[in-house]
């Protein structure tokens, strides 16, 4: 049997036995284009963690070591985030040797929590080739690492936002409580023993309550009466 010189590039077959190799070993889906990545703030990085483990802890059933994300899958994220987030240019393209080691977990782990974080829609990425020449001039693709990207937490499967927290309670910052109605005012000058003079006083000192307005007026005319 006689094989065509160009059948060593051709994708893996099979020849009467005979195993034939793609000449690049790169993932299938690499690009060879720049990756366009996005900037995020601190600020930003540290709200999507903090959502991460609110995602975590928010799907955690009894007697399981961790929820939907798992602990070995926020080590990973944790270390994508803040060892290894470009946040001024967006870059994020460790190499799996550099994540496992910056997590302190060995590479097939790292790959399993990988995929969970992308099966959850918390991380995506790009896989990455490059175009090279050999020392005799042929050319080559050579894979690199992924280009990774931290997905917003509106895109996350099974994640619910938690809601607003209340707002904070009267004087909390500062601001004084209202203070009772006028009609309760005068009541409570009235039962601890307060002159008529001064519970009309009371009743007259809000223009804006008209019952109270009214009473005062009565009040007083009827105070009128009695000193003539």
């Amino acid at each position: 049997m006689h094989l065509h010189p160009v059948l060593p590039i051709l994708a893996p077959i099979s020849t009467g036995g005979l195993k034939t190799f793609a000449p690049w070993p790169v993932w299938s889906g690499s690009t060879t284009e720049v990756v366009k990545t996005q900037p995020m703030t601190k600020r930003a990085a540290v709200k999507l963690w903090d959502r991460a483990r609110g995602f975590d802890r928010q799907t955690s059933k009894p007697g399981h070591h961790g929820g939907a994300v798992g602990p070995a899958a926020l080590q990973v994220l944790q270390s994508l985030i803040f060892d290894f987030k470009n946040w001024r240019s967006g870059r994020l393209d460790p190499s799996y040797a550099a994540i496992a080691k910056a997590s302190n977990l060995c590479r097939r782990t790292v790959a399993t929590a990988l995929r969970r974080l992308k099966d959850l829609g918390i991380v995506d990425w790009t896989r990455r080739c490059a175009e090279t020449r050999t020392d005799t001039g042929q050319y080559v693709l050579t894979q690199q690492s992924n280009a990774y990207a931290l997905m917003p937490s509106s895109g996350w499967r099974g994640y619910h936002e938690p809601p607003d927290p209340p707002g904070p309670a009267p004087g909390t910052w500062g601001q004084a409580p209202p203070l009772p109605c006028v009609l309760t005012l005068a009541d409570e000058e009235r039962r601890h023993g307060g002159g008529k003079g001064s519970v009309l006083s009371i009743l007259a000192s809000d223009p804006t309550d008209g019952l109270a307005a009214v009473l005062a007026k009565i009040g007083a005319a009827i105070l009128r009466r009695k000193t003539q």
